[in-house]
């Protein structure tokens, strides 16, 4: 992986950006915004912050690299019957939030679910014979040297980390070197397009559009990321007030971690942040 540069200009230019967060209800945040081959980081960067659904975006990526070790195929049926790794991967499993039970078809809606991450967490367990928690540290954590991630729970929102961990795998989310390109493509592009569904905490979009982990942009409105950015936009936000996001038109991404849930500022305050990132960078 390339080297980036810790650069204070960066800094400057993004100067509009973090005034905004000087209104920010958030007790205690870090961000990282990195534009090309510069990085700059705002705030605590070394707490170390439960990142709730962020979480889905290692799974993801454990997964992908499962399947290119041939441990794990995308086309693997898991849970209910036709119901498939690519389903489950791109919130199109038919499973609801927390349920048990299926509540669609597979491929019909695209609901969101931790239990579709859950189910993936467990398939990978059994075909690699290896706990999900050890199977992400290894395949993903430690190539990147993410030395303070660790998952400790659920493999939909149970793991933590800190800025300077998942600014490492920003850079990968933007050029990566764990899984092929052919992989990563597949991954950020959007998987059963057609679907509609509902991005929790902003609505119901039609299509709604998400890819094999991360969540896709497209014409979303109102959405949690810039709202004038570039529909292929990609990424993940988490309730605990965590999200990680990749513009691959301004060649930037950006990290947010918090100790202040979503709930409480996300919608209000995210996508006028996200924008003036975008601004200051274009």
């Amino acid at each position: 992986m390339a080297a980036v540069v810790h650069s204070p200009e960066l800094y400057q230019q993004l100067g509009p950006a973090w005034e905004l967060t000087q209104k920010w209800p958030a007790q205690k945040f870090g961000i990282a915004v990195l534009h090309r081959d510069t990085v700059t980081t705002h705030g605590d960067c070394d707490h170390v912050f439960h990142i709730a659904s962020v979480t889905k975006l290692l799974t993801a990526w454990a997964v992908h690299i499962a399947c290119e070790e041939r441990t794990l195929h995308l086309e693997d049926n898991v849970g209910q019957t036709a119901c498939t790794v690519a389903h489950l991967l791109a919130h199109a499993g038919g499973y609801s939030f927390d349920g048990d039970q299926p509540i669609s078809s597979p491929g019909v809606r695209r609901i969101y679910s931790n239990t579709g991450y859950e189910l993936l967490g467990q398939h990978l367990e059994q075909m690699s014979e290896m706990a999900v928690n050890d199977y992400i540290h290894e395949a993903v954590c430690e190539p990147l040297g993410m030395t303070a991630t660790e998952l400790r729970g659920s493999p939909a929102k149970d793991a933590w980390s800190h800025v300077n961990d998942l600014l490492l795998f920003a850079r990968e989310m933007q050029r990566p070197t764990l899984i092929s390109s052919e992989t990563y493509v597949h991954a950020v592009t959007p998987a059963f397009p057609e679907l509609a569904g509902v991005v929790p905490g902003f609505g119901k979009s039609d299509p709604s559009l998400w890819g094999l982990g991360p969540e896709i942009k497209g014409l979303k409105n109102p959405h949690w990321t810039a709202p004038r950015g570039a529909t292929s936009t990609f990424g993940h936000f988490g309730s605990a007030g965590t999200f990680l996001w990749v513009d691959p038109v301004t060649n930037c991404a950006c990290v947010l971690l918090s100790n202040t849930p979503f709930d409480d500022w996300g919608a209000k305050h995210w996508p006028d942040f996200n924008q003036m990132v975008v601004d200051c960078l274009s």
